[in-house]
């Protein structure tokens, strides 16, 4: 296992480098003025504009610029934007509450989706399979800004059971319904996923051996079945943390949360180039370790994995 971890560490090398390489290159050669609007209506002092030129290498061709970026980023330092803030502080007070987000919508999303395509899987074509089956119809077909809108006024404006904008700090207990709306997606996918991988594996050998042995039925599913099929489950909730992250522009601009959501928006209209780059490169390496994270996670639910 030792192995296989350190070669897969060593693997993930070039790729960060690729990914990284690609968005720097998609950010930093959109053609525009970067020092637009950066002194209001007036056009920038020529002196400034030399001044932040030569600071960001901004004459350098790309893969100089690039090079640069990357030596300051392996020592820790995100840079500054045009402004003079440091990047890692923006990230460092937004990060957090995005991850809180994240981990909410993911439980939610889990907790819900499992159990729902669980019950599904094992009782087809009946009534609650079909429930489930136009309920994750019903939020797929749903954009996530609707459903938002629609739970922050009944909940929080109509009902007041909420409240309507969450709090700079972002407690978990006012990110439950945030959380709902941006995993509200991904949950109708997991209970599908679960649903059909259940439904698959009651046909499987090893199943009936089991059955046929007299085990209890709670036995049967939780044990043998589940394990089983969980492994697809867990391949998309790994993988899906990073897209919560990243896709959570929407849910935080509803919500008024102060997450990597609206910095990345911020940067965008603002062009902050490197505050961009900055913030996706952290998703990046979360994407990353989430890959490994699910691959060592096959060995425990299936036996028959080995890693060497």
């Amino acid at each position: 296992m030792g192995r296989y971890v350190l070669r897969r560490l060593l693997q993930l090398i070039p790729v960060f480098f690729g990914t990284t390489i690609l968005i720097y290159w998609l950010v930093w050669s959109v053609p525009g003025d970067p020092f637009a609007g950066k002194c209001g209506e007036r056009a920038c002092p020529d002196s400034y504009v030399q001044f932040m030129t030569d600071k960001y290498h901004l004459d350098d061709p790309l893969p100089v610029q690039y090079f640069h970026y990357m030596a300051n980023l392996l020592t820790g330092d995100f840079g500054q934007t045009f402004g003079g803030r440091e990047i890692g502080e923006i990230i460092a007070a937004a990060y957090p509450n995005t991850l809180k987000l994240a981990l909410v919508a993911l439980t939610i999303e889990a907790a819900i989706g499992l159990t729902a395509g669980v019950l599904s899987g094992l009782r087809r074509n009946g009534f609650l399979d079909n429930l489930v089956l136009v309920s994750t119809l019903f939020l797929v077909a749903i954009p996530t800004f609707v459903t938002g809108f629609v739970l922050q006024f009944l909940l929080g404006v109509q009902w007041k059971i909420i409240t309507p904008t969450v709090s700079s700090d972002a407690p978990i207990s006012q990110l439950i319904v945030p959380g709902f709306v941006l995993g509200s997606i991904s949950m109708a996918y997991v209970a599908r996923l679960t649903r059909t991988s259940i439904a698959e594996n009651q046909r499987a050998d090893y199943v009936r051996t089991a059955v046929a042995k007299g085990l209890p039925r709670r036995r049967v599913v939780g044990v043998h079945l589940l394990r089983n099929s969980l492994i697809p489950v867990i391949t998309f909730l790994g993988t899906d943390l990073g897209s919560l992250m990243g896709g959570a522009i929407v849910t935080e601009g509803i919500f008024g949360i102060n997450g990597i959501g609206r910095e990345v928006y911020r940067a965008i209209v603002t062009k902050e180039g490197a505050t961009v780059v900055g913030i996706v490169v952290v998703l990046v390496m979360v994407y990353l370790l989430m890959n490994l994270l699910v691959d060592l996670l096959y060995a425990a639910l299936d036996p028959r994995i080995r890693y060497e």
